[in-house]
């Protein structure tokens, strides 16, 4: 039998439907991101967890120029290793058919009478290259989705300077290759990168590397120390032109990766809070004002005999059936769009299989907190209808206080009409309440702001990237060091307006004890093609004796201009690579050189230094790695056909389709990201902007009828509500922008990693078009108010005992 209270209970549901939709939106949305953040983190986490571990994933890497077979048994004593995969991989040019501009390829061997120990790759079609077969090859799945190669297509490679024809045999996927990007590229480009898969017999004989290898992964035992191990195996790969493990969250795939997870923690922890604090608000000022009106029952229920827990829970009843409402909604909302993301994630990183963890623990999570926080908002109203005596509560309220505020003196005031500074007293009267509803509004300019200002950062970043600094049409990279006059070959390729060599140097840098393996890039004075820019986005020249470094690098080895660093070569080829196991070859050199100054780069540790410079601190003759060309459009089709038959080319990169894979993807994802952001933004606007319109007028109900009776208009009735919500919306901007400015720039520190940085740029259109959206969503409710206003029961209104 349905109680007294509980019938009570839904009258005031439906009474009240409108705000309490309003609010279950708001709620709706904070439960909804919490499971769409975290069902998709878990999904994610889960899937790559289990990826790793079916698929043996190393915990470290590490490269050599040419280490003996042998040499693994003394990794394996290492302590703390318990296996080992060695292999042999190299980059290789591509020439497919039907594409004009050649790819790039990275080759590696497979074991040919044994099982993969790490790193195994996981076969969608065919089989694996039989032992020897220097025509066959296994490519990655989404190479192959790409080029719509299917078993038995055929391609070329140009594999230690001769060109392969290669067929396909297998279709796989590798933990080591989730996200697999190219030379040069900034995101996956599946068309001109490709994993190759091959025998390592074959692999052997044509890198002249029989009996030896150039790449090994370890797994580690259980507490093993991982910098310990790396330590030992550098020591061990040292003779052998080892140049500098790493582990797992250096390696590039795992990498990016983790920084994809950490976002969507970050997204789960900052935004559902936002939501559920407003709900909290608006929660509390419609109890508030429904006690208010309720005084007289309330009263009556304690005269009857009601306890005060009674009525503490009828109320908390009404709050948990809202908040409910927003649950239900969240919750299918959630599940939904999480599933989305999941399959989106999916598709952008290549596993072999989903995970979809939709554990009921996040529903219930959810669902607490969202509860907890809606009665924690409605606790100091449900307080006072408990602490109200009957007596008290059965008579009128009295009259709101109306002091002098001394704004009547102000010249400024005197010029308003009554009506307007009957707005602005009602303000200034609720000063917390005014300034919470400010606080909700500003939240939704500031969370679109935070959304928003991501596209002016990427905008900023890829105008530098692309076309003030490197500002090449394509960069080569030789198979090895070539000799300075390789550019003259390289100026005399069809289409070739100019060229920029290059040399990187894999080095570790130390700084006390902060230490950083990466790479110094020489580059010659006066580039142009590929320049250095200061923090101001300024061209720096390279001074003749020193290095420049981003400012990541210098923040993670604690130096500033003017101190010394000392530089540790890796990539020091003298005295390394004898497959004779008494050699003991040359110890690393060490050099110690200035920082002469810190720049700005978004792309990696960038560390640079004069090309002759560099050259002469290795003791080398002049040579490089590579060049950077500018093309001639018109005869790309000869260039390209040209270096497809370059021996000496291991890999292109082409900035023009960089770019525009850059923009395909990046238009996609911030599209659908955008839209949500928009939309949560608009809910929060409407739903603060509403629920303080209803409770303003369901307090000045009489007030406004009484003006109606003296003769004001519809019109100018409804000037005195819609001012007060013009005034609270204005002031919310200024301070929308202060938050979104405080979120983006909390972003950007949350971005930086080793891999990537975003530039914090706020364009003046970003703070216009979050000012739009809340002016929009707040008229559109402030409006669908007004038409109560017109509706108005002048008789009903004036009847009421206030």
């Amino acid at each position: 039998m349905v109680s007294v209270l509980d019938k009570k209970l839904l009258r005031d549901m439906v009474r009240l439907w409108a705000q309490a939709l309003a609010i279950a939106l708001v709620m709706a949305s904070g439960v909804s991101t919490l499971i769409l953040a975290v069902g998709a983190y878990r999904s994610l986490e889960e899937t790559r967890s289990a990826y790793y571990e079916r698929y043996r994933f190393a915990d470290v890497f590490a490269t050599a120029k040419r280490a003996p077979e042998f040499v693994e048994r003394q990794i394996l004593e290492i302590s703390g290793v318990a296996a080992a995969e060695t292999r042999i991989q190299e980059f290789a040019l591509l020439d497919i058919e039907g594409m004009e501009q050649p790819a790039t390829g990275l080759a590696m061997s497979l074991p040919d009478h044994r099982e993969q120990r790490l790193n195994r790759i996981y076969l969608r079609e065919g089989r694996l290259p039989e032992p020897g077969r220097v025509d066959e090859v296994t490519i990655n799945e989404a190479f192959a989705v790409a080029h719509s190669f299917k078993l038995g297509a055929k391609f070329h490679a140009i594999l230690n300077g001769y060109k392969r024809p290669l067929t396909v045999v297998g279709i796989a996927l590798s933990p080591e290759f989730i996200y697999a990007i190219g030379p040069g590229d900034l995101i996956p480009d599946d068309r001109r990168f490709a994993d190759l898969w091959m025998s390592e017999k074959a692999m052997a004989a044509m890198f002249d590397l029989d009996g030896a290898f150039n790449s090994i992964s370890l797994k580690l035992l259980r507490g093993a120390r991982e910098a310990e191990v790396i330590k030992q195996l550098d020591d061990v790969l040292e003779r052998y032109g080892g140049t500098g493990a790493y582990g797992r969250k250096d390696q590039q795939s795992h990498a990016f990766l983790d920084a994809e997870l950490n976002q969507l923690k970050s997204m789960a922890q900052v935004i559902p809070p936002i939501f559920l604090l407003v709900s909290a608000f608006l929660i509390n000022i419609t109890l508030t004002r429904l006690i208010a009106l309720e005084r007289e029952q309330i009263g009556l229920l304690k005269a009857l005999g009601y306890r005060r827990f009674t009525i503490a829970t009828h109320y908390m009843k009404l709050i948990v059936c809202i908040a409910f409402v927003g649950i239900l909604i969240g919750a299918v909302a959630g599940t939904w769009l999480g599933q989305g993301l999941t399959r989106l994630y999916a598709d952008f990183f290549h596993f072999p299989f989903l995970i979809f963890q939709r554990g009921m623990d996040i529903y219930a999570i959810a669902a607490s907190i969202s509860i907890a926080t809606a009665l924690a908002g409605g606790m100091r109203s449900i307080y006072t209808a408990l602490t109200l005596p009957p007596a008290v509560a059965m008579s009128p309220p009295l009259p709101t206080h109306y002091a002098h505020l001394g704004i009547e003196k102000l010249q400024v005031v005197k010029h308003l009409s009554q009506l307007t500074i009957m707005a602005i007293r009602h303000i200034i009267r609720w000063p917390v309440r005014s300034g919470l509803t400010i606080l909700g509004i500003a939240m939704s300019g500031a969370l679109l702001i935070t959304a928003l200002f991501s596209l002016d950062s990427i905008e900023f970043m890829i105008d530098t990237i692309y076309f003030q600094a490197d500002r090449q049409d394509a960069t080569l990279n030789f198979t090895q060091e070539r000799p300075v006059k390789v550019l003259q070959e390289v100026e005399h390729l069809p289409g070739v307006l100019a060229v920029e060599p290059y040399r990187a140097v894999a080095v570790r840098l130390r700084h006390g004890h902060y230490h950083r393996k990466l790479a110094i890039t020489g580059k010659p004075p006066g580039a142009d093609l590929s320049r250095i820019l200061d923090r101001e986005n300024r061209p720096v020249e390279l001074p003749q004796s020193g290095l420049l470094m981003s400012e990541r690098v210098a923040k993670l080895l604690h130096v500033t201009r003017g101190d010394m660093v000392d530089v540790e070569i890796l990539d020091d080829s003298r005295g390394q690579g004898s497959l004779d196991a008494t050699s003991i070859g040359t110890r690393r050199s060490t050099r110690r050189l200035p920082v002469a100054g810190i720049i700005q780069s978004y792309l990696g540790l960038a560390v640079y230094m004069d090309l002759r410079a560099l050259n002469e601190m290795l003791d080398e003759a002049p040579v490089v790695s590579g060049v950077h060309m500018a093309i001639d459009d018109s005869q790309t089709d000869k260039l390209f056909a040209a270096i497809k038959g370059l021996p000496a080319v291991s890999a292109i990169a082409l900035q023009g389709a960089s770019l525009a894979k850059f923009h395909e993807t990046l238009a996609t994802n911030l599209t659908i990201m955008t839209t949500v952001y928009v939309v949560l933004s608009v809910i929060i606007a409407f739903g603060v902007v509403y629920n303080s319109a209803r409770i303003q007028l369901s307090e000045r109900v009489r007030e406004f009828a009484s003006l109606r009776v003296l003769g004001f208009t519809k019109a100018e009735v409804s000037h005195v509500l819609l001012l007060e919500l013009a005034m609270l919306v204005i002031a919310a901007i200024p301070l929308a922008w202060i938050i979104g400015y405080g979120f983006a720039w909390a972003t950007v520190q949350g971005f930086e990693s080793d891999l990537y940085s975003l530039p914090f740029i706020i364009k003046t259109d970003t703070y216009a078009i979050s000012a739009l959206v809340v002016l929009g969503a707040a008229m559109t409710s402030a409006l669908i108010v007004r038409r109560r206003i017109d509706r108005l029961d002048m008789i009903k209104a004036l009847k009421t005992r206030e």
